[in-house]
């Protein structure tokens, strides 16, 4: 019978094929205490186990194929990193010497204490490194039971033809498609080289790793599918829906054929996509567009520049931070970093973030708490606030940026300013950064000074922050948050989260207005700018420089091309005057 999972759309296209399930290595762990003889044995079994996992992730990275994405080479860093984490290994020992469990319930156990820890972060990235740890848990768990890596080649014999078979050119031949709790870093490794043609997970946002491997490979995916693993039997046909987050399991051979029909649209379109790389980014009227890249590593320009972006609207510095088990990068290491980038933009301008997260310890140390002692995941100590909190982790970084803009243009971007003691302290900080170069001798270059407009106290104090900021970038997706008081990872309120409500159109177009006014430059770096929906509307608004992942670019673009700026300007009036905008988008 055919029926439907609901998920999250996090890599485009359409992938047929039947499904390969991968379950939960915790689903079925042993739980029962052992006797005080058997303490260090059971410590050793995990020892040995973490060992050995660590050796595999190690091997596999020697093993790395050159055209592999940097992004599932970085992760896997994240993972060994995990591995040797002394709370996870002390937690394990903790539960095995005082409580007496066996090992597999200690390591589980330990699990869930770090993984709520996970869950109190206050940003969407660090928060999804939950889904790290459970892998690197889950692999180890694997090895305990003498279990092989969950991702490889399947054996397609013996399968008997069913009606939807007729429907492909060799029954014996079929594609596979990846159903899973969730997918490690080196299990995608070999998913790359396999027969997979796509994949689905219960768990993980658009921010979580198999997102971003799956955007980078540009594989049709959907994540945050709850009970697909659960729901779907093995080898059933699934079709996944990467652009709208659907999973469809035993279609009947009409809709079969239909999705077939939209996969072979869906790669023509690419690749009259493709044709537009290098087509001047101009609407119908001559206005001409700056279509900018979004990245998070350095390595990230390659396909910034392949795709025809004009330069880095958003380089997130935060990831240089993650995953390094509270150590963090040390001037040297980010300015090789942000020199890279910059190169690699080859002579295009690249716009620095300072680092937009917060860290365990000093959360922990100087965060206001709620009655509960829970911290607030939306308004505690984040962005330049932690920054601020921290001048030395914060002059390391202004001081490495600094250099790399000897390097080429350079723009610096702070995150989630509101109040003009924080500006002035900004300010100050940059100021004696470059005073710290220039008294130990070392280059650094200028660099043009911006804002981000993400909370309504800073949009709707414009005036105060273009006296001091050469240019603003509108962060849609905190801007949206804030404007409605909408936690975007509250699963209970999540529809109420609206880029088309009419207070949160109303802080852009007013942004974009006197930015416009007074000759001070203005871009969109949120999800609205790859938004295709949203293209038209930004246009009539008047923004004209627009900073997205690059798999957006070309598709946007499209839309560029096809829209008459000065046309739309009395629409998107029309739209900010409505009590419904999405209805006239």
């Amino acid at each position: 019978m055919t029926f439907s999972v609901h998920g999250l759309a996090v890599s485009r296209g359409i992938a047929i094929g039947r499904a390969v399930l991968v379950a939960s290595s915790r689903a079925d762990v042993a739980h029962y205490f052992i006797g005080a003889d058997k303490i260090e044995a059971e410590i050793q079994r995990v020892r040995v186990a973490r060992d050995a996992v660590a050796e595999e992730i190690t091997r596999v990275q020697r093993e790395l194929p050159k055209d592999v994405p940097h992004e599932l080479s970085a992760l896997l860093d994240v993972h060994l990193m995990l591995l040797a984490d002394e709370q996870l290994s002390n937690g394990v020992k903790h539960w095995i010497t005082d409580r007496l469990y066996n090992a597999e319930w200690a390591l589980t156990t330990q699990f869930e204490i770090i993984a709520r820890q996970f869950d109190d972060m206050e940003d969407e990235y660090l928060r999804e490194r939950k889904a790290d740890l459970e892998q690197v848990v889950e692999r180890i768990l694997a090895f305990m039971k003498g279990v092989a890596s969950p991702v490889l080649p399947v054996a397609q014999a013996n399968r008997q033809a069913r009606q939807q078979d007729l429907l492909l050119d060799d029954t014996m031949d079929v594609p596979l498609v990846l159903v899973a709790h969730d997918i490690s870093p080196a299990d995608m490794l070999q998913f790359k080289q396999s027969l997979f043609v796509g994949f689905a997970t219960d768990v993980g946002g658009r921010t979580s790793h198999t997102a971003i491997v799956a955007r980078s490979l540009d594989i049709p995916a959907v994540v945050g599918a709850r009970s697909a693993s659960q729901l779907i039997e093995q080898d059933d046909w699934v079709i996944i829906d990467g652009d709208a987050g659907v999973l469809i399991v035993d279609p009947s051979p009409i809709i079969l054929a239909e999705y077939g029909f939209k996969q072979r649209q869906g790669e023509l379109e690419r690749q009259r996509l493709n044709r537009l790389k290098h087509t001047p980014s101009l609407t119908l009227d001559g206005q001409k567009i700056e279509l900018l890249a979004n990245i998070e590593m350095p390595d990230d320009t390659a396909n910034a520049v392949n795709v025809g972006a004009v330069g880095v609207g958003l380089f997130r510095s935060e990831f240089l931070f993650m995953g390094r088990a509270g150590r963090l990068p040390d001037e040297q290491e980010q300015y090789l970093a942000y020199r890279k980038a910059v190169e690699g933009m080859q002579g295009l301008p690249v716009t620095i973030r300072t680092v937009d997260i917060g860290s365990d310890k000093p959360l922990d140390k100087l965060a206001g708490r709620t009655q509960d002692g829970q911290l607030n995941p939306a308004l505690g100590l984040r962005a330049i606030r932690w920054s601020l909190a921290d001048p030395p982790m914060f002059l390391t970084q202004l001081r490495a940026i600094l250099r790399a803009a000897a390097h080429g243009q350079v723009n610096l971007l702070v995150p989630m300013l509101s109040h003009v003691s924080e500006i002035r302290q900004t300010l100050s900080l940059i100021d004696h950064a470059r005073a710290e170069l220039d008294n130990k001798g070392i280059a650094y270059g200028p660099v043009q000074l911006g804002a981000m407009i993400e909370i309504p106290a800073a949009a709707l104090t414009l005036k105060l922050f273009l006296k001091y900021f050469d240019f603003l970038s509108i962060g849609t997706n905190d801007l949206i948050q804030y404007t409605l008081a909408i936690d975007r990872a509250d699963e209970a309120v999540a529809h109420l989260y609206d880029p088309c409500h009419p207070a949160v159109l109303r802080l852009i177009a007013d942004t974009i207005a006197e930015c416009n006014a007074q000759g001070k430059g203005v871009s969109v770096c949120g999800e609205m700018a790859g938004d295709v929906a949203m293209t038209r509307l930004l246009l009539g608004l008047g923004l004209r420089s627009f900073s997205m992942h690059p798999s957006q670019i070309l598709a946007v673009k499209q839309q560029v091309l096809r829209a008459d700026a000065g046309k739309l300007a009395r629409w998107a009036q029309e739209v900010l005057l409505s009590d419904e905008p999405a209805a006239l988008l």
